[in-house]
């Protein structure tokens, strides 16, 4: 037969337990004082940095997108507030309060056109249109760092990904799988058809006109009925440059 263990030698386990565990909160403890004093130090370096390349950071838009990224391995985010030492330092909390409110111009005076959705790289070129005389470049790092600050507005402003572009929203709109496949296909000549949408995507017929009509009905799309095959044509303004849809009416 096995013996238990006496009283004693349950008390003892039940020390070198103890022992175990005030072992490993102390080497916890000492992990997350270093890790600590490690961030405080970096944290450190990074003002220092901040301070000697100000002007680089707030005139180069690549060099003020790898400060950014700096920024967060570190915890820090110099767009949390517009007050403190990143704001009186760098002054980019007003730099992107400023961007954001452009963007909102931007998008409110081209959603007629565009119904809400807008490719980031033409929202990006109409920026930099209307900051002409501004003395900082922009760049396509700089609008998404805007457009994230926006979302507080609670307004549907957000950034989208379309096969391959990126696409700002901003109308409370949400586009399911269908619409997002009709949107990536419309990028090659900025418009598709009933027909062409039923033979690319192996759709039945009433998928694709309940798909193409729920869109023109939020505004994304355009038709256009002039063409000699008599095939209606929906237009994208959101992923088609300017010139190729000049033709296209709205209902």
């Amino acid at each position: 037969m096995r013996r238990r263990p006496g009283i004693g030698g349950l008390q003892t386990a039940a020390a070198a337990r103890d022992q175990y565990r005030l072992l490993g909160e102390n080497v916890a403890k000492l992990r997350t004082d270093l890790m600590k004093e490690q961030l405080s130090t970096f944290r450190s370096q990074l003002e220092d940095f901040a301070r000697k390349h100000k002007n680089d950071i707030r005139k180069n838009p690549a060099f003020r997108s790898q400060f950014h990224e700096m920024c967060a391995k570190v915890g820090v985010d110099p767009l949390a507030s517009n007050k403190g030492f990143w704001a009186e330092l760098l002054g980019i909390g007003d730099f992107y309060y400023e961007l954001g409110v452009q963007i909102v111009d931007i998008c409110l005076a081209t959603r007629a056109h565009n119904g809400g959705l807008i490719k980031l790289e033409e929202l990006c070129k109409l920026l930099c249109q209307r900051r002409k005389g501004a003395r900082e470049a922009v760049s396509e790092d700089d609008c998404l760092r805007a457009i994230s600050k926006l979302k507080v507005l609670g307004s549907g402003f957000e950034v989208i990904t379309v096969g391959k572009r990126k696409l700002v929203r901003s109308v409370p709109t949400e586009l399911n799988k269908d619409h997002n496949e009709i949107l990536e296909m419309a990028q090659a000549q900025g418009f598709v058809t009933v027909e062409e949408v039923e033979r690319r995507l192996s759709w039945s017929s009433g998928r694709a006109i309940d798909a193409l009509e729920t869109l023109l009905d939020e505004g994304l799309a355009m038709i256009d009925d002039g063409h000699r095959d008599g095939q209606r044509r929906y237009w994208f303004p959101c992923v088609s440059s300017i010139s190729s849809y000049v033709g296209a009416e709205t209902i």
